[in-house]
């Protein structure tokens, strides 16, 4: 019986030691960070998409350094209007955001996207809810593809504030609106994955969010043709020194810009860039307590963006017309089109899609004698858009004519 008792005595200890190492949390070397799960609660989301997304997303968790000092979770739902299910500030492990998803109810009501993103900002920022200052953002937004309202523009917010975007699609979203939405390059941070084979993304998902929760050097991100943000390491602190952030052109290293940041700085953005243009950028510690080496990198702003240029109208029918456009010329090539119109007194707007290399579209179901507002957008790489809008109106329906019957004889002329 000694060999057995020793047996069981080995693998109690090992049970221990495992089960304290998971007490003690992350391990001192975790990234630190707020990870915020925007989850589509909608009716537009089926009951089996729902808990197939909340059974996914508890094993991302499981593959996250979640703890205190490591990363912080929070959950917010989109429907009508946002809700926190839990705030960064309510659980400190792992297994309690494990938990804590399990639990979730869906919703249901309207998919208003951009609502819950406008409120994700301010939770993402909000000491209120358990954010912390200093520490990288990342935003994880799942959804069927749809939203009742405009996702651009409080999205570009998000990352305008360095906050790094990934979206999981369940495969029936517009693959140039997502592509916009998510952080550049998309093809890092945009999945397109069936709602039944979410598990297969989950290893290369939680290690793309670590990586941006822990930049191990002076890197880029956000590069677009006017600027860049930059993220780097925690080198310093507050109080043990501060940073010097240079920034030149390649070809004219003495116009140099510098900007002097505090010790506990960890990204900046650069705006007001020229375009496709090289430039050189340096990162110096300055510290009284310890020397820090300089950090070094050389970033290419993308090629200008121009959007699409004279909008012509053309062909039109009392419940149709052709619109065309001079593509967006310049180095960077639109990715693709669409064109969005609706009535100027109001009412329902429709939307279709062009691809690259197109130039004109027909729109059809319009009504006749009407006044349209039509706005052609090219969208690029960058995430960045481009429009122009121009007016258009359909003639009003022909009306039938009745062939008039021919004069009687000797009527209106002369006899023989």
């Amino acid at each position: 019986m000694l060999p057995w008792t020793a047996l069981g005595l080995a693998l109690s200890l090992r049970l221990a030691l495992a089960r304290s190492g998971a007490e003690r949390g992350p391990p001192a070397s975790a990234p630190q960070g707020d990870l915020l799960f925007l989850l589509d609660s909608s009716a537009s989301v089926s009951h089996y998409e729902f808990s197939r997304v909340r059974e996914f997303l508890g094993q991302l968790v499981a593959q996250l350094p979640l703890g205190p000092g490591a990363l912080s979770a929070s959950l917010v739902h989109v429907s009508s209007r946002p809700h926190a299910e839990f705030p960064f500030s309510q659980h400190s492990s792992g297994a309690a955001v494990q938990d804590a998803i399990r639990a979730a109810a869906q919703l249901m009501g309207d998919t208003n996207t951009g609502l819950a993103l406008a409120y994700a900002k301010e939770q993402l920022f909000a000491e209120a809810a358990g954010a912390r200052p200093g520490v990288p953002k990342v935003l994880l937004w799942v959804t069927d593809g749809g939203s009742s309202d405009p996702v651009g523009p409080p999205m570009q917010e998000l990352k305008d504030l360095g906050v790094t975007v990934f979206i999981v699609s369940t495969g029936r979203g517009n693959l140039l609106e997502l592509s916009a939405a998510a952080s550049a390059p998309a093809e890092k941070h945009l999945h397109f994955v069936d709602v039944d084979d979410l598990h297969i993304i989950t290893q290369e998902l939680s290690a793309s969010i670590v990586d941006a929760m822990r930049p191990q050097q002076l890197r880029a991100s956000e590069v677009t043709s006017s600027g860049f943000r930059l993220a780097w390491p925690p080198l310093l602190t507050a109080d043990s020194g501060y940073y010097v952030l240079e920034l030149a052109p390649s070809s004219e290293p003495r116009t140099a810009r510098r900007q002097q940041l505090p010790g506990n700085a960890t990204g900046w953005a650069w705006a007001g860039l020229d375009p496709d243009t090289d430039y050189d950028v340096a990162l110096v510690p300055e510290s009284n307590v310890r020397l820090v080496k300089p950090q070094h990198l050389r970033v290419r702003t993308l090629p200008e963006e121009a959007g699409p240029e004279r909008i012509v109208i053309s062909h039109a029918r009392p419940r149709s017309l052709r619109v065309s456009w001079a593509p967006a010329l310049g180095p960077a090539a639109a990715l693709g089109y669409h064109v969005q119109f609706g009535p100027l007194r109001g009412g329902a707007a429709q939307r279709v899609e062009v691809p690259a290399g197109r130039n004109s579209t027909t729109l059809q179901g319009l009504a006749p004698g009407t006044a349209y507002l039509v706005t052609v957008t090219a969208a690029f790489l960058s995430g960045r858009e481009r429009a122009l809008s121009a007016k258009a109106c359909t003639p009003e329906s022909e009306r039938s004519r009745v062939p008039r019957p021919p004069p009687p004889p000797g009527a209106g002329g002369r006899g023989p």
